[in-house]
């Protein structure tokens, strides 16, 4: 009771300290381009390092494979260096350097997470891990809506205001380093971990790929668990490029509309959904899970496209885009735990992220290309195929998994 105690609290309180940042930091696409006058290309850089750099997080977990005792200085010194950079805004506001600390935030959001989820796999029950989970979510989405409204009319009403308010909201998330130091874990995980052997730059160099490789190969209804999260991911990813143009050339939107659609109705919609989401979990299969949520991906450039003839169906699309986050986020992070079983999930894991990373690195710049020779809209109804193309393969291959699976328990 008290691993699992300690475990709630740190991951809640991780989350709930963190929500002024996260708040703060979706609006720095804003703040670039109002206050520090980055230039298009600047912008672009911001957007498309975000996905890329889960690539590199996948060095940040490589180290926690069967090392229990290194998960709690691994979140504990990825809370530290992750928003480290943003300390020195008040000094340094030139656009790259923003980049630069916005990639390094990412690189370890990302790369913290297959730690979470094994200390959560390790100290918590599936069914309250799911329930923790889902309601930290809830509350770190919810609220960094609420603040990033109030934060939002701060930046209009006090000129480069956010030069203060990232050390502030900075020094706030450090404070949950007071409850991950007191994270525990059982004697029997502490304990099960591998000798290593003498260091190499090159084994380390190769490690991390050549274990999610090996992984994929043992493992095929993991691998295709992850081509069909990728088609999904990347329907979702491919149309990015395009919503820009979308909103402004085609809806003709002011801020003040799409703010209400992408923060509030977003919101709504995951906060609505992830109670449900969170019980359909833990009765029907991953599978056919994550094709339901896929499923109604597909309904969100549909509903963009309707918003040419009543902006109602921008505001529903944006509720179920919310709805559909929902469950991607419960899918992408409890996957690991649910596939690994007793084994270390944090490979598994590290697998989902560094995918997030492929589909940045291919999907955006593919969806720019097909905008700059066709239009936004089919930018997004392509995107849109993608998701029926994933929904597709992840319900017709329940069975076949089904069947390897039950072939392996037996032999």
């Amino acid at each position: 009771m008290t691993h699992s105690s300690n475990t709630s609290k740190a991951y809640t309180w991780t989350k709930a300290l963190n929500t002024p940042f996260w708040a703060l930091y979706t609006l720095l696409p804003f703040i670039l381009c109002k206050d520090l006058q980055a230039s298009t290309f600047q912008i672009a850089c911001l957007i498309s390092l975000k996905p890329i750099v889960s690539c590199f997080s996948l060095y940040w977990s490589a180290h926690i494979k069967q090392r229990c005792d290194r998960l709690k200085s691994n979140i504990i010194w990825a809370n530290i260096l992750g928003h480290l950079p943003f300390l020195f805004v008040p000094w340094i506001d030139n656009p790259w350097y923003l980049i630069f600390a916005s990639a390094t935030y990412m690189l370890f959001y990302r790369g913290v997470n297959p730690a979470w989820m094994e200390v959560l796999k390790l100290n918590i029950a599936e069914e309250p891990r799911k329930t923790i989970f889902a309601y930290g979510a809830a509350f770190y989405h919810a609220g960094g809506a609420i603040l990033a409204i109030l934060i939002g009319w701060l930046l209009d009403d006090y000129h480069k205001v956010w030069q203060i308010l990232f050390p502030l909201t900075v020094l706030i998330a450090f404070c949950a380093i007071v409850f991950q130091l007191k994270l525990t874990l059982n004697e029997d995980s502490v304990n099960r971990f591998l000798s290593e052997p003498p260091f190499s730059l090159k084994d380390q160099f190769q490690k991390p790929w050549k274990e999610a490789w090996m992984l994929l190969k043992q493992r095929p209804d993991f691998a295709r668990f992850q081509i069909g999260f990728m088609l999904g991911g990347g329907g979702l990813m491919l149309w990015q490029p395009a919503l820009p143009q979308f909103f402004f050339e085609v809806l003709h939107l002011n801020y003040k509309e799409l703010t209400f659609a992408m923060i509030v109705c977003k919101t709504v919609g995951y906060t609505l959904a992830l109670p449900f989401w969170s019980r359909a979990m833990n009765q029907i299969n991953l599978f056919t899970f994550t094709g339901a949520v896929t499923a109604i991906t597909i309904l969100f450039p549909l509903g963009l496209v309707a918003a040419q003839w009543h902006l109602g169906y921008l505001y529903a699309a944006y509720l179920i885009y919310g709805i559909m986050q929902a469950g991607s986020e419960l899918s992408w992070n409890l996957s690991g735990p649910l596939f690994s079983k007793h084994e270390d999930s944090s490979t598994y894991t590290g697998v989902n992220v560094v995918s997030i990373g492929l589909r940045g690195c291919l999907a955006p710049p593919i969806g720019s290309v097909l905008c700059s020779i066709t239009n936004s809209t089919v930018v997004l109804l392509t995107g849109g195929g993608f998701c029926l193309l994933a929904t597709w393969y992840l319900w017709m291959g329940f069975a076949p998994m089904k069947l390897w699976a039950s072939q392996k328990s037996e032999s």
